[in-house]
């Protein structure tokens, strides 16, 4: 295979987003909604509050009737939460009236029951009240047929009560994206099986299993395939329906890197395979027939940041949703040295600092092996290409890994 130059991290990223298509829609119920992605806007089926609701517990008047105070007014009833006073307020008069009652009719404020007080059926009022005091409109918060939520949208907790308010049961989401993978290598010996002489445990599979979980897709473990073209492409061909193949290891060009050699004739369509970043330079993309494939380098350090800055907006774009980066400014905790040709990404501790930035202390030593300092990490330093030496204290780009 001819030579390529080494491609931008930020062309990649374009190139691989570029051509993704997007899964289908589903109906779910609330309780399963949580993560996903609207695939339509929510639509509020009622208006609220439906009336003119009390905010506080107290009474409800006329602000005409308390412009000077003290003022003596005749109670001529009571609204509760879930119910409401059958009758219209007249002057001098007043309803007794609790937090989320709906008001009176003839009545336009509220005055809260620390600012009265009570002598048999007359409540004396210390407090005057501007018209609309401690009342809720209605469609304060929204009103029927108001779009409450944007398609687009990945759901939070609070989005799922938005729409339960709304009265909408359900909604209609985009699938999860089935992510198909499979690692290669005939070092490489599952978790708890004890590993055979120049062989290691392999990481990457339950690793990226959790962040394509986590990223909101559906992942689907293929294996090891050993060194074999053979046993490559049968855990390829396992893929079946997935909405993309991700492989882990094999992705250069060296002698034992059998990726590209063992699915070109499955119809194996490469894009680029190499990038100008560290860690993570043997980056592949492009597609196996119609399904997008990415390789992922071996290392377990560099195929976690390759994820997470490629597969994570993958994962986001093929569900309808947001697959921008979402890097912060924060300072750094220590100097760093000039950076060269390619785009690097430092684990670094992020600590937070109230009302400051927060504070990215790289960690020392930044081994692509070290999955101990990876765990730690708070965030990835971002170095741009030609970076000069930056001090202690110097603002940088960093991309958090923590919630």
């Amino acid at each position: 295979m001819t030579q390529q130059p080494l491609l931008p991290v930020e062309e990649a990223r374009a190139r691989i987003l570029m051509g993704l298509p997007t899964t289908g829609i589903e109906s779910v119920s609330l309780r399963d909604a949580l993560g996903r992605v609207l695939a339509e806007e929510a639509i509020a089926r009622r208006t609220q509050p439906p009336a003119d609701i009390s905010a506080m517990d107290g009474y409800a008047v006329r602000a005409a009737d308390v412009a000077e105070v003290p003022a003596r007014l005749r109670v001529i009833g009571e609204a509760a939460a879930g119910g409401f006073h059958d009758g219209k307020l007249g002057v001098g008069e007043a309803v007794r009236i609790f937090t989320g009652a709906p008001l009176p009719r003839g009545a336009d404020s509220i005055i809260i029951q620390e600012d009265t007080a009570r002598d048999g059926d007359i409540v004396i009022v210390n407090e005057a009240a501007r018209q609309g005091q401690h009342v809720r409109v209605t469609g304060l918060d929204f009103r029927t047929g108001d779009a409450g939520l944007p398609a687009g949208r990945k759901l939070s907790p609070a989005d799922i009560a938005l729409a339960a308010a709304m009265n909408l049961p359900v909604l209609a989401v985009h699938r999860r994206p089935v992510i198909a993978f499979f690692s290669t290598g005939d070092e490489l010996v599952a978790p708890g099986t004890e590993p055979g002489p120049n062989q290691i445990v392999s990481s990457n599979n339950d690793g990226l299993g959790a962040l394509i979980a986590e990223a909101g897709g559906v992942p689907l473990d293929l294996g090891i395939a050993s060194d074999n073209e053979g046993e490559i492409r049968a855990a390829a061909a396992r893929a079946g329906d997935a909405d993309m193949l991700v492989t882990l290891g094999g992705a250069s060009v060296g002698e034992h890197d059998l990726i590209q050699r063992a699915l070109a004739p499955a119809g194996l369509d490469i894009d680029f395979w190499k990038v100008a970043m560290r860690p993570g330079k043997p980056l592949m993309f492009g597609k196996l027939g119609a399904l997008p494939m990415l390789g992922l380098p071996g290392n377990p350090v560099s195929a976690f940041v390759c994820a997470t800055i490629f597969l994570r907006p993958a994962i986001a774009r093929l569900q309808g949703g947001d697959s921008a980066l979402h890097t912060t400014q924060a300072r750094l905790g220590s100097a760093l040295p000039a950076n060269r040709a390619r785009e690097d990404y430092v684990r670094a501790a992020l600590d937070h600092i109230v009302d400051e930035l927060p504070i990215a202390t790289p960690y020392e030593p930044q081994d692509s092996s070290m999955l101990s300092i990876l765990s730690r990490a708070g965030c990835l330093v971002i170095r741009p290409v030609g970076a000069r030496t930056a001090q202690a204290g110097e603002t940088v780009t960093v991309l958090p890994l923590r919630a």
